[in-house]
């Protein structure tokens, strides 16, 4: 895609190099050569191997587990960057972590959202790209640019040839009803919510099943999937009401802790997920279904560094 020019510098830490290297091969390039180690404490060493003097500098690392090792691998390459003289520094999170921790719940807690977002700024990061922000109104927490991509339509576009008469797409949650809206109304489907109670982290009970399910195909929409609590317990709530199958889709496959248990055991006919976390080849079961995002954050990262509007990005 680009071919002009030899500005333009991609790198990956550890965390998602598939994404990485599919990214720089839309871009018709290759990863740039940065050495990774530990010291024997687990301190991380972070050198570039090539000159980044005045270069446009693309850095992609989702802060996925492990998430402190993977956080402060990015912000160590990003000082390293900074201070390599690149002229501009843009951190590539296709998942961005401690997003769920936007606000002060309850008295004494931290907003790990906005500590991570000062973070990034004071490593040298000149921008930020990402997808699907847990909380939109983490945008609000930077003072430099962030583009928050969606990763809705690409779902979309998967499963929309097997939508007929009797489907409805499910928000999980009272929370995502607004993601789940938008994706109902671009497949032309009808919208059902699942009302439920978190009494703490990661636990959930079903309330109410709020619209329609008896006879249908669900496809149950969020952003991401951790624990599978929510997404397993609804879909059995579905089965429960009546419905004909059940499919799931999410754009951050996080799948901690009981995550893969409870899939593999849930009713769930397919999960769909976006690559924005690199999943371990033992945790996929037969049920997912991988789908790339190399060629959105490619376009997105092209008019970046082009100074190009993002519009016709967000559009796809």
């Amino acid at each position: 895609m680009i071919s002009h020019g030899g500005e333009i510098k991609i790198f990956s830490g550890n965390s998602n190099k598939p994404l990485a290297e599919a990214i720089a091969k839309t871009l018709n390039t290759t990863l740039g050569e940065v050495e990774l180690t530990h010291f024997s404490d687990g301190e991380i060493y972070c050198r570039y191997d090539e000159s980044l003097r005045g270069k446009d500098v693309f850095i992609v690392q989702s802060t996925s587990d492990p998430v402190n090792t993977n956080l402060m691998e990015l912000l160590i390459m990003i000082d390293a960057a900074k201070r390599a003289s690149a002229s501009r520094i843009t951190a590539v999170m296709p998942y961005y972590g401690y997003a769920r921790q936007d606000r002060k719940a309850r008295s004494r807690e931290p907003i790990t959202a906005k500590l991570v977002a000062n973070l990034l700024t004071t490593a040298g990061a000149d921008r930020v790209l990402t997808m699907d922000l847990h909380c939109t109104q983490i945008q609000g927490f930077f003072d430099i640019p962030l583009d928050n991509l969606i990763g809705g339509p690409t779902l979309q576009d998967y499963y929309k040839p097997k939508v007929s008469d009797d489907f409805v797409v499910i928000s999980p949650d009272i929370g995502s009803v607004g993601r789940a809206r938008k994706v109902a109304g671009r497949m032309n489907a009808n919208l059902a919510i699942i009302d439920k109670r978190r009494p703490k982290a990661n636990v959930m009970e079903v309330m109410n099943i709020i619209g329609e399910v008896e006879g249908k195909s669900c496809l149950m929409v969020d952003d991401l999937i951790d624990t599978a609590g929510t997404i397993t317990q609804g879909a059995k709530a579905l089965m429960d009401a009546g419905a004909k199958e059940v499919y799931a889709c999410c754009t951050h496959g996080v799948l901690s802790g009981p995550a893969i248990e409870r899939l593999a055991a849930s009713p769930i006919k397919e999960l769909a997920m976006l690559d924005t976390i690199n999943i371990p080849e033992e945790k996929i079961l037969p049920s997912f279904h991988i789908i790339s995002t190399a060629k959105i954050f490619a376009s997105a990262i092209e008019n970046i560094y082009l100074d190009r509007p993002m519009t016709k990005v967000y559009d796809v």
